[in-house]
C-alpha cells in the first residue's frame, strides 16, 4: 500500500487550519463520532465515512474518503492529535493500517479478468475464491495443498488461480502453464520439476503481475475473497475455511 496521500494531508493542513476538540487535557475525552471527527478534520479535502475504536487504546480509527479511496487515519480520544502512519502490532508484526485499508477498499471482482485463471474445484460454484500464486513460491506450494484438501472436503468450493510471476525464474514457467491451462503443470512446478518451453505467445503473466501491483498485492500467495477483501499469505485449512465463511455472501 502506498502512503503518498499522507503528504497530501500535510499540505492540506498547512493550507487550512484544523479545529481541535474543545477540551483541556484534564477533561474527560469525548467519544468521537463521524460528526465530531468531520469538524476536527475539516482541513482535509475529504469525507469522514467511519469512526471506530482502534486496536490501540485511546486511538480512534477514522475512514477518510479522498480521491475515490478510503484511507485509515487515527485520532486520539480528545481529538487533539492526528496520526497518519503505519501502526504495527509487535506480537505478529502485522501492519494494522494496511489491513484496515484493505477492509475499507474491497476489490471490485468484476474488474479482474479470469480467462487465464486455472480452475480448482466446482465449476458451478457461485462464489469462487481468487488465488494469486507463483509457481516458484514455496508458500504458494504449501497453500496449494490446503486448497486441494479444501475442495476434497467441501466439493461446493472453487478456487480460480491467477499465476503471478513475482520471481524472475517463474516467467517462462508461467507462460507454459497458462498456454496449456494446466493445473498438473502448476503442481509439477511446485514440485520442482522441469516444464517444457511455452508453445504459445502470451503476456497474461505480465498482465497479472501489473494487476497484482495495482491492487496492492506485493507477494504470493494472496487470496481475494468473494466480498473483495484481500488476505495475503499461507493459511491452514481451518483458518482458510473460517475466512471463506466470514467473507462469502450468503446464497439467496
Amino acid at each position: 500500500m502506498r502512503y503518498a496521500f499522507f503528504f497530501l494531508i500535510l499540505i492540506l493542513f498547512a493550507a487550512q487550519p484544523v479545529l481541535a476538540a474543545d477540551s483541556s487535557p484534564q477533561d474527560t475525552p469525548p467519544q468521537l463520532t463521524i460528526e465530531s471527527a468531520s469538524t476536527i478534520l475539516n482541513g482535509i479535502q475529504g469525507e469522514v465515512v467511519s469512526v471506530t475504536p482502534s486496536e490501540v487504546p485511546g486511538l480512534y480509527r477514522v475512514g477518510m474518503k479522498m480521491q475515490g479511496k478510503i484511507y485509515p487515519l487515527y485520532l486520539d480520544a480528545s481529538g487533539r492529535y492526528l496520526f497518519s502512519g503505519n501502526i504495527i502490532r509487535i506480537a505478529d508484526r502485522a501492519n494494522l493500517t494496511e489491513e484496515e485499508f484493505r477492509q475499507l477498499n474491497p476489490i471490485d471482482l468484476s474488474q479482474i479478468p479470469l480467462d487465464d485463471a486455472l480452475l480448482l474445484g466446482n465449476p458451478a460454484a457461485k462464489h469462487p475464491i481468487l488465488v494469486f500464486t507463483d509457481p516458484h513460491c514455496p508458500y504458494c506450494s504449501q497453500l496449494h495443498q490446503v486448497l486441494l484438501e479444501a475442495v476434497k472436503e467441501h466439493p461446493e468450493l472453487a478456487f480460480k488461480l491467477k499465476l503471478v510471476p513475482f520471481k524472475q525464474s517463474s516467467k517462462e514457467i508461467t507462460k507454459t502453464i497458462i498456454c496449456n491451462k494446466s493445473i498438473d503443470q502448476l503442481e509439477m512446478a511446485f514440485a520442482g520439476k522441469a516444464l517444457p518451453k511455452p508453445d504459445c505467445d502470451t503476456d497474461a503473466g505480465d498482465k497479472n503481475l501489473a494487476l497484482a501491483q495495482k491492487l496492492g498485492i506485493r507477494g504470493t500467495p494472496s487470496l481475494i475473497m468473494p466480498n473483495g477483501l484481500i488476505f495475503p499469505g499461507y493459511h491452514s485449512l481451518a483458518d482458510l475455511m473460517t475466512l471463506i465463511k466470514e467473507n462469502t455472501p450468503a446464497n439467496k
